[in-house]
């Protein structure tokens, strides 16, 4: 089934040391050398005093052995893809912390003890290989014991792709074989796929990405496969998608022209035909029968099928010209399709209403949406077919900020399978959660989430976000800040800014590119209204967020440094003016802007930190962190920052791991040893 929502992909200065937009002007370019000399001395001797601050307090040792004790507990549902008749789950623990592909039966996986049966142990192969992998996922086809398993170096966004038979629990001998690159491919038959991937010159896309097709046949080379899609080198890139189901075979190229426009093509009678669809939508094909949700107004005919609604036709309908769409949802003020999960014959719609999550059933035969019972309120709540082409049956995993998770599954009627659920690992005692709202600069009124004790005064705070990018920011469990601080007294707030999904694509849509400061004007409303309230004082008040949530801590720190205590920016873009040049940011140039247009770099320049830092203020206690093995947001985005804002004499920090990709860490020790810094940090700062 084509991935619901595919997106082919879950940034002059005024008074800084620097004064113009030629990067050779920059002094600190020669930290963007990841494995330059100088460079790791650098990042080596910033790591250093950084633990000497933080790291040898007994509070941080027994901080980061309580994080890896739950990182590594047992007591954790194991999620489980249905494949042929078994559940595939990966388990990472304390004994294998690189991880194990197993499987057990669905009549075991509905019982509360599982019986395993280990298919891949990671940690053994990294140790028989001499390689720091990573598991990535595996890809495999309806009817076939033969998959396709994605291993990273270090947690990379690149992986090395290996063939490899669930069967006889080994690689398969001269099996497929990608080498490391940012690989799209996709089963076409047990003996061909479709692969975008490095091939050499002219291959990748300026974003890095593949921008070639090949239909590569088993036993031939890679090489001399014939191309059958190209794409242009500034287009984001090409991927591919394939279903093998009988009888509602199919094969699909999406061309990705922008990181929000995309074409798309089907293989139908012999011939890949481009669909007439617009540019900004999500599509998905499942058992003959194509899903549309618009992120703009689409007039089709005689009718208009609205921004963020679900519509759907039949395939051959819709290749014989004919345009009647039947429409499953519709948004409405304050409510936002979240998720849509199709199962053999059945649609379930998954509403995020004012940031909750609210879930129907409607028959894809009469399509009349149904509440699902029983649903908590401030709750997140995400759904999964367990068999889309073969049965009805479904999963929901339900969780919010005081409730660990807990997973659910039932046949379309009701009548539940199993039910799973977590204990709590940390105390809820005195703790509630609360909606709120603040008004932002041109009067929007922006929601947040509380947690904490009843009636806070004065306490120390964290606020966390990310609005970029169509993400919302649900309600979750998170372990790791209810033991970290949640149960120390302290509160902790995320905000649902524009730039995010929360109430569909015009809330995304209204903080891009000339209209991002929205987002930033947003943040900042949300943590004048806790300190309005009592909640906080600026002194106690502490922000943070990861890639671009730490574009967003970035920008607190330059835009109002006055307003936050302490400062965390996790795997972060801070330099506008050159993020399309490194990396993966060349695709988010229809997020962000194009600094190297003088009309863009115009309205980029005041939300781009690394250039805005100002010798003449005083900023708040920050902290950088990011990863040497971080293939997509650069590793010199951090490190230029901190190099500048010390040469001012900041009270900055740095962390680099060598290696946890864009996820910062790629095992349970080292996520625990990253959360304790953070958290370190804020309490020896706020507190």
């Amino acid at each position: 089934m084509l991935k619901q929502g595919l997106r082919v992909v879950c940034l002059i200065c005024c008074t800084q040391t620097f004064a113009s937009t030629d990067p050779l002007t920059d002094p600190f370019l020669w930290l963007e050398e990841v494995d330059g000399k100088r460079a790791n001395a650098w990042v080596a001797d910033q790591n250093q005093a950084t633990f000497a601050e933080f790291t040898e307090e007994a509070s941080f040792t027994k901080l980061k052995n309580d994080l890896l004790e739950i990182y590594d507990s047992d007591d954790r549902i194991p999620t489980a893809r249905f494949k042929d008749g078994y559940r595939y789950n990966f388990w990472r623990d304390a004994d294998n912390p690189r991880g194990l592909l197993r499987r057990t039966t669905e009549t075991s996986y509905r019982t509360q003890e599982p019986s395993w049966e280990t298919v891949l142990n990671v940690d053994e192969l990294a140790k028989s290989e001499g390689e720091n992998w990573v598991y990535k996922g595996h890809q495999g086809a309806a009817g076939s014991s033969r998959v396709l398993v994605r291993l990273s170096r270090g947690g990379a966004d690149a992986v090395v792709v290996r063939e490899f038979d669930l069967a006889t629990k080994a690689f398969v001998e001269d099996g497929f074989y990608i080498p490391e690159a940012k690989t799209r491919l996709a089963w076409y038959d047990k003996n061909t796929l479709l692969v975008g991937t490095d091939t050499g010159a002219d291959s990748l896309t300026a974003s890095g990405y593949p921008r070639q097709i090949r239909k590569w046949v088993r036993g031939t080379a890679l090489i001399k496969a014939p191309v059958i899609f190209d794409a242009g080198t500034e287009d984001i890139s090409v991927t591919v998608a394939t279903d093998l189901e009988e009888e509602h075979e199919f094969a699909m190229i999406v061309h990705a022209r922008t990181f929000y426009e995309a074409d798309y093509y089907l293989e139908w009678e012999g011939e890949w035909q481009k669909l007439d669809l617009p540019a900004q939508i999500d599509l998905t094909l499942h058992r003959g029968q194509l899903f549309i949700s618009p992120k703009q107004d689409w007039a089709i005919g005689d009718t208009t099928i609205k921004s963020g609604s679900l519509a759907y036709i039949d395939i051959r309908d819709f290749m014989a010209d004919k345009r009647t769409f039947e429409t499953v949802y519709e948004p409405t003020e304050g409510r936002s399709l979240a998720q849509f999960v199709l199962t053999r014959d059945h649609i379930i719609v998954n509403e995020l209403a004012n940031v909750t999550n609210k879930l129907y059933v409607a028959d894809r035969s009469k399509p009349n949406l149904t509440p699902i019972q029983g649903q908590p309120e401030l709750s997140r709540q995400s759904v999964r077919a367990i068999d889309a082409h073969q049965s009805n049956n479904f999963e929901v995993s339900i969780t919010s900020f005081l409730k660990p998770q807990t997973l659910q599954g039932q046949n379309i009627e009701g009548r539940s399978l199993y039910a799973k659920s977590l204990k709590p690992k940390f105390s809820d005692r005195g703790l509630v959660v609360e909606q709120h709202w603040a008004e932002s600069k041109d009067g929007t009124k922006i929601p947040y989430f509380q947690v904490g004790p009843r009636n806070p005064k004065n306490l120390s705070t964290i606020l966390y976000g990310y609005g970029g990018f169509e993400i919302s920011m649900a309600p979750f469990y998170s372990a790791t800040v209810g033991h970290a601080w949640l149960q120390r007294g302290n509160v902790y707030v995320v905000a649902n800014i524009r730039g995010g999904g929360e109430f569909g694509p015009q809330w995304h849509q209204a903080a891009l590119r000339e209209n991002r400061l929205r987002a930033y004007e947003d943040f900042i409303a949300v943590a004048e209204d806790l300190i309005a309230r009592g909640v906080t004082t600026s002194k106690k008040l502490g922000t943070t967020g990861g890639s671009n949530g730490g574009l967003l801590a970035g920008n607190m720190l330059t835009m109002r440094p006055d307003l936050f205590g302490a400062v965390v920016s996790q795997v972060p873009l801070l330099d506008m003016r050159r993020y399309n040049q490194l990396l993966a940011g060349a695709s988010w140039v229809a997020e962000y802007g194009d600094p190297d247009n003088p009309e863009d770099w115009a309205f980029m320049k005041p939300f781009s930190p690394y250039h805005n830092v100002d010798s003449k203020k005083q900023y708040p206690p920050t902290l950088f962190t990011t990863s040497k093995r971080d293939d997509r947001v650069h590793p010199g985005h951090a490190r230029k920052m901190m190099a500048l804002m010390e040469e001012q004499g900041n009270d900055v920090y740095f962390y680099e791991n060598v290696e946890g990709g864009h996820a910062g860490a790629a095992n349970s020790a080292q996520s625990a040893f990253n959360n304790a810094l953070i958290y370190e940090f804020f309490r020896s700062k706020l507190d």
